[in-house]
């Protein structure tokens, strides 16, 4: 996904490779290091395999595109690699799997994802691992994106990054807003339901007049994210672009339990966008 949105802006790929930890290599079986001269060799040998490996994929994207791959190995905290090379390198897209192997594998499991997605100056695309060696001359196919929104304009700032990746790839848009039918009689909820209507057809129509395929679907669920990914699913939605809070200690929509649980559930790509970034 990260090539095929290269090729179509003309953007470059840095491909990062993060060196674990001295603590975790040197308790992690089957080696026992007691010597700094043995820990400096692995380390060096650690770097050695992870600028082969990348230098392989590059000659593999070097057949197939024009696209520009640099290759990058560094040492250091994941989060904190990432965060530099994001700020240093002027990236303005991060794309990682959910899960994996090594460190960047259980990101999402622990504070590292939240971390990074509350602080990153750039979106983050957080794409589904294949169990099958991907094939790097497929275009994957964007053809909706389903849009949550919860009525608040912060939340609407989803909308120009969606948009902007929806134009690379030729893709229509479909606007999801959830009412929750908890503790309210036929007469409120059917109220709810048709102001998320006028709400949701009048951000549409602000799409529209920009040449936009959009649709606008208002769900009565109890929970967002179970609501949200039936949606993806029944609607034939490819990614899901959500908006976050980027502060802590403030209720968070959908950074926390509501993204959570779209990323863990959902086997579509999620694009994640901060309000500080």
């Amino acid at each position: 996904l990260a090539l095929s949105i290269a090729r179509r802006s003309g953007a470059s790929l840095h491909l990062l490779h993060v060196l674990p930890e001295p603590s975790s290599i040197y308790t992690e079986p089957p080696l026992f290091v007691e010597h700094d001269t043995l820990g400096q060799r692995y380390r060096q040998r650690l770097r050695e395999q992870g600028q082969k490996y990348l230098d392989d994929v590059i000659r593999r994207l070097e057949t197939l595109s024009g696209v520009v791959a640099v290759p990058v190995v560094r040492d250091g905290e994941v989060a904190d690699v990432i965060r530099d090379q994001v700020v240093h390198g002027g990236v303005d897209l991060v794309v990682m799997t959910t899960h994996g192997r090594g460190p960047l594998g259980r990101m999402w499991l622990g504070g590292v994802a939240d971390e990074l997605v509350r602080t990153l100056p750039a979106q983050v695309l957080l794409v589904r691992p294949m169990e099958e060696e991907p094939d790097l001359s497929r275009e994957p196919a964007l053809h909706r994106l389903v849009l949550p929104l919860d009525g608040s304009a912060p939340a609407e700032r989803i909308i120009e990054p969606a948009v902007e990746l929806g134009r690379l790839m030729g893709a229509r848009y479909t606007l999801v807003r959830v009412v929750s039918p908890t503790d309210r009689n036929d007469a409120g909820l059917e109220l709810l339901r048709r102001e998320a209507e006028h709400y949701l057809e009048g951000v549409a129509e602000e799409m529209r007049a920009r040449g936009l395929d959009v649709q606008t679907c208002v769900l009565l669920q109890e929970q967002p994210a179970e609501g949200i990914l039936d949606e993806a699913r029944r609607g034939g939605g490819d990614l899901i672009a959500l908006e976050t809070h980027g502060r802590r200690g403030l209720p968070r929509l959908f950074l926390g339990s509501v993204a959570d649980k779209l990323v863990r559930g959902g086997s579509v790509p999620i694009l994640v966008h901060c309000r500080n970034q």
